[in-house]
């Protein structure tokens, strides 16, 4: 995306001197002008496509200098580029990728450290550093989540929480699953990374575990595989051992209470930018997001890889058919081909449930102008900005390499932002072409729309206005001010979806094996 906006007109856009389509940025009427030496056949929907010169019947689409798909049949100049008449080309394998490993490695200019962005964080006793200051009531089965949702609520209308203004809440983070799953098998893996990486993110200061005791998924055998005792801000207990429901309330309640003094006995303090681990997420995509809020968001990537932070990109099936571009900055050969293996795992995963990788776009995307997975993967994978790729993570894995990283993800929003988490994100910036309704707890997300009518329309709970960049605002500027709000919200500001009280119900951690 080198030629962003390179030519435009008020109505369109044409992103990259090779494309052969360009986006309307209004709705476009059939006969109307367009600025690229052609008049609409058609209609146009606003963040849709037309063809600004021929495409012959199997050629391929270009957008952002990329190939976004292959004609379905003969496309005129003018002509509306949609799923209509562009397909991905699996009907005659047209679509080859060059991985070129490593060939395409920018060094990092680093910022110095005495000029190194600082924020307000909460210093932990392990090193890592906060942003917020939860307690959180964790379950081990879907069993016990009822309890651990009633603890939560009598500490927060016991009114106690007032008397320790360090505490951002208490959450209790439910989950679906966690009884029939064998304790050798992926399921088990999968939550037992995942639930021990929410107690351990920084920005937890006191973890309750409440279990019912019979599940599969024992709390025994996570504090066995982590090594973990018990201590004045971990405590677990099961309901059956407990004697029942309102006992183990009364218990939970009690362990919370006991915990408070001691998860508020700490004070923000200036920390350096390097100890931001930002996670990269979008959703309800639309033709602006790879334009505006998702390369913005990339250059805030960058600015946060330069200050030594860490930067993190997921939603595997969401960067496919932009792999390509991400192994050309792999670090090491070693980590490119680590992220071609699991695009491959995608692809087979996808195969054996009678799926295929292009049924995302999802119909929300489409109708915003998104056409293919190509498309959508090109614009979502702008967001983690253009410093090499330091390292790739399988779900959940603790996130240890600073700079621009890698996490396999599915591409559904909150399944993907909880492994994030769980591998230790402590800030969370979120695009939106469409309008997705999300929050987060323990980490707070940033809410950036990709066009102006979305961010007025729904101004309660974006944060950010992405679509300025197509108003006049250049990327760079956009950039900074999206690292200038990550540095703000890592100090305390409450974001629209805090405000909103989002997060209780977005811990969704990813169901891969088979349900017995």
């Amino acid at each position: 995306m080198t030629d962003v906006m390179s030519r435009s007109a008020a109505a369109t856009l044409l992103l990259n001197a090779q494309d052969n389509v360009a986006v309307a940025l209004v709705n476009l009427d059939a006969g109307a002008a367009t600025g690229q030496d052609v008049a609409t056949l058609r209609r146009i929907p606003k963040g849709h496509k037309f063809a600004v010169r021929p495409i012959a019947a199997g050629g391929p689409v270009i957008k952002f200098g990329q190939i976004i798909g292959f004609a379905r049949e003969a496309i005129a100049p003018g002509d509306w580029v949609h799923e209509h008449n562009c397909s991905i080309g699996e009907e005659h394998g047209a679509f080859t990728r060059d991985y070129a490993f490593c060939e395409g490695v920018i060094p990092v200019e680093f910022v110095e450290s005495s000029r190194q962005a600082t924020f307000e964080g909460y210093k932990r006793s392990n090193g890592a550093v906060g942003t917020r200051n939860y307690v959180g009531i964790l379950t081990s089965v879907n069993c016990s989540t009822t309890v651990a949702g009633f603890i939560a609520q009598e500490i927060e209308r016991s009114g106690i929480l007032d008397d320790y203004p360090n505490i951002d809440g208490i959450v209790a983070l439910k989950q679906a699953n966690g009884c029939v799953v064998d304790y050798r098998g992926v399921i088990f893996d999968t939550l037992k990374k995942t639930t021990w990486g929410y107690a351990t993110n920084p920005n937890m200061g006191g973890v309750i575990m409440v279990g019912l005791g019979c599940e599969g998924f024992q709390i025994p055998r996570l504090k066995e595989a982590y090594g973990v005792t018990e201590n004045e801000t971990f405590r677990t207990m099961t309901i059956q051992e407990s004697g029942g429901t309102r006992k183990t309330v009364e218990k939970g309640v009690a362990a919370v209470r006991e915990m408070l003094p001691v998860v508020n006995d700490i004070r923000r303090t200036t920390q350096p930018a390097s100890e931001i681990m930002l996670a990269l997420q979008c959703g309800g995509s639309d033709g602006y997001s790879g334009i505006t809020a998702n390369p913005a968001l990339g250059v805030a990537a960058d600015i946060l890889v330069r200050h030594g932070g860490t930067a993190i990109l997921s939603e595997t099936p969401e960067i496919y058919g932009a792999e390509h571009l991400l192994t050309r900055r792999a670090r090491s050969r070693e980590v490119g081909e680590k992220l071609v293996d699991i695009i491959h795992w995608w692809e087979d995963y996808s195969a054996r449930n009678n799926m295929e990788m292009n049924n995302n776009p999802s119909p929300g995307n489409k109708l915003g102008g998104l056409t293919t997975i190509l498309e959508k993967s090109l614009g979502a994978a702008a967001k983690g900005g253009t410093t090499p790729l330091n390292a790739v993570y399988h779900y959940a894995d603790p996130v240890t390499e600073k700079g621009f990283v890698f996490m396999d993800t599915p591409g559904y929003d909150p399944v993907s932002a909880t492994g994030q988490v769980a591998g230790g994100a402590n800030v969370l910036a979120f695009t939106t072409g469409r309008g997705s309704a999300y929050g987060c707890k323990p980490t707070p997300s940033i809410k950036i729309a990709t066009n102006s009518d979305i961010y007025h329309r729904m101004i309660d709970d974006m944060d950010i206005n992405g679509g300025e960049v197509v108003e006049g605002s250049s990327l760079e500027a956009k950039g900074q001010e999206i690292f200038e709000e990550v540095l703000a919200v890592a100090s305390g500001k409450k974001t629209k979806s805090e405000l909103l009280g989002y997060g209780d119900n977005e811990f969704v951690p990813w169901q891969i094996g088979a349900t017995m």
